[in-house]
């Protein structure tokens, strides 16, 4: 199935950016918005975002088929990988073995989470402007709450570091000073991103949303 390894690594590299990177930036600015805004606040982002057109053919193409693609290709790499970093302690082979971690963890979070929220709505078992309300009963559980925070982190890590491969396998950095400045920058937005999302998943916790707001009701 992957016998071109080298153009396999190289969509594989792109689609964790466009569109896969695009989506996690998206859904940590539309649950921040529970943070921010309140329950109205987050179902109003949550209602534009379901109001755009062919809402379902851009989930399909532009998120799940990539995402599937991503994940499976990664979990590939991930069985596949030589990882000699008890042999060799330099940091880039730490982050190379965080790297396949934290994409089988993000692999099975993501799954989860989808299957609590999204697959929940697509059956009919949660209305869309209830997905606030199946929100807190997940994150007011003790046992989820500590599994999606360590699935968020693991997620966001995923991103950041692999933002950091990204720009050094297409020719972006290629000096060792770009390349180090880079790891601080990637750094800091894998702490920046983890920290709102962490905020956004207790925010879901405040009892506002045990219930639908009236506005979303009529």
């Amino acid at each position: 199935m992957f016998k071109n390894s080298y153009y396999s690594r190289k969509l594989h590299s792109l689609l964790g950016v466009i569109p896969v990177g695009f989506f996690l930036i998206e859904h940590l600015l539309t649950n921040y918005s529970a943070f921010k805004g309140g329950h109205e606040g987050f179902l109003e982002h949550v209602e534009w975002l379901h109001g755009l057109p062919l809402v379902l053919v851009l989930e399909i193409f532009g998120i799940w088929i990539p995402l599937a693609y991503h994940a499976i290709y990664g979990l590939y790499v991930a069985y596949t990988a030589r990882n000699n970093v008890n042999n060799y302690g330099y940091f880039r082979n730490q982050m190379f073995f965080l790297q396949r971690v934290t994409g089988v963890i993000t692999f099975i979070f993501v799954a989860f989470h989808f299957f609590q929220t999204r697959f929940q709505i697509t059956l009919g078992n949660v209305a869309q402007e209830a997905i606030g309300v199946q929100m807190h009963s997940i994150a007011t559980d003790t046992v989820n709450f500590v599994f999606y925070c360590i699935g968020i982190v693991a997620a966001v890590f995923h991103f950041s570091n692999g933002m950091w491969s990204f720009l050094v396998s297409w020719g972006v950095t290629v000096g060792p000073r770009a390349q180090r400045v880079s790891t601080y920058v990637w750094m800091g937005v894998f702490v920046i991103m983890s920290i709102m999302f962490i905020l956004s998943l207790t925010a879901f916790t405040d009892p506002q949303f045990q219930q639908v707001p009236q506005m979303a009701t009529h």
